[in-house]
């Protein structure tokens, strides 16, 4: 594996808080209020930026035709459609807990004549409800922050892949050093919120700020997802480090392909 080359931060998925009584921020309840102006407001907040991320993703996976693919916290579908785009016959199965975005995904992929191919699905990253060796790769973009035990579906990720398999978690960070760290910082934590809210009345993304700084480095991030069965793993920062794509090999998945 080798990292793609990337290319201002998204707000792509709002996550959890720290503290409990912000958990409710990162449940599909919170997503569901916000469903209909999601996928405007990344545009907006990232400059499209998220899109060419989960570009570099798909891409990363090195997937083949008739490829089945696993899409975490898939949401709007945004990630699970451009799958179908360029890998030619794969087939998605996308996996969200909030139903009001699965409900967006539904226009979208009817909209677009994608049916046959993409699969949705409300459900729990932490307890799939798939068979061990059951997928080709595994994704899941801007979500891992909102799931409250990561480890549990770390293990699940890992679990669900077939030998060759890839997983692909794409995850927005804050850099630390250097001047784009303070650009980045300075976006996160005062332009998004505030812009957002402006934008959609949704005061859910003035804690996306507190989740983004909370969030494990990246390094520390890799060795939970380490512990978690993922062998082969590397770390891609994207944007000087706003996003990281993290790679992974899950141990029993490093055999070779069927």
């Amino acid at each position: 594996m080798s990292c793609p080359q990337p290319g201002p931060p998204s707000a792509a998925a709002a996550a959890r808080g720290e503290e409990p009584e912000e958990a409710p921020l990162g449940s599909g309840l919170m997503f569901d209020r916000i469903a209909r102006r999601y996928d405007r407001l990344n545009r907006i907040l990232s400059l499209g930026v998220d899109q060419r991320w989960r570009r570099l993703a798909i891409d990363a996976l090195g997937l083949r035709a008739g490829a089945q693919v696993l899409d975490l916290a898939t949401g709007t579908g945004d990630l699970a459609i451009r799958i179908a785009r360029r890998v030619p016959s794969a087939s998605i199965v996308g996996l969200d807990p909030s139903a009001g975005m699965l409900a967006v995904a539904r226009e979208k992929i009817s909209r677009l004549g994608l049916e046959d191919r993409i699969e949705l699905r409300a459900g729990d990253a932490q307890a799939l409800p798939f068979d061990d060796d059951s997928f080709d790769g595994v994704t899941i973009a801007f979500g891992i922050r909102n799931v409250p035990d990561r480890s549990a579906a770390l293990a699940e990720m890992a679990r669900v892949c077939r030998p060759g398999a890839r997983i692909a978690v794409l995850e927005l960070g804050e850099p630390r050093s250097g001047l784009i760290s303070a650009l980045a910082r300075l976006h996160i934590r005062q332009i998004v919120p505030r812009l957002g809210a402006w934008l959609s009345g949704a005061e859910e993304y003035r804690y996306l700020q507190r989740s983004v700084a909370a969030f494990p480095e990246p390094e520390r991030f890799a060795d939970q997802m380490r512990a978690a069965g993922h062998g082969r793993l590397e770390i891609c920062p994207l944007t000087f480090g706003v996003a990281n794509l993290y790679l992974s090999s899950p141990a029993g998945a490093e055999r070779p392909a069927r």
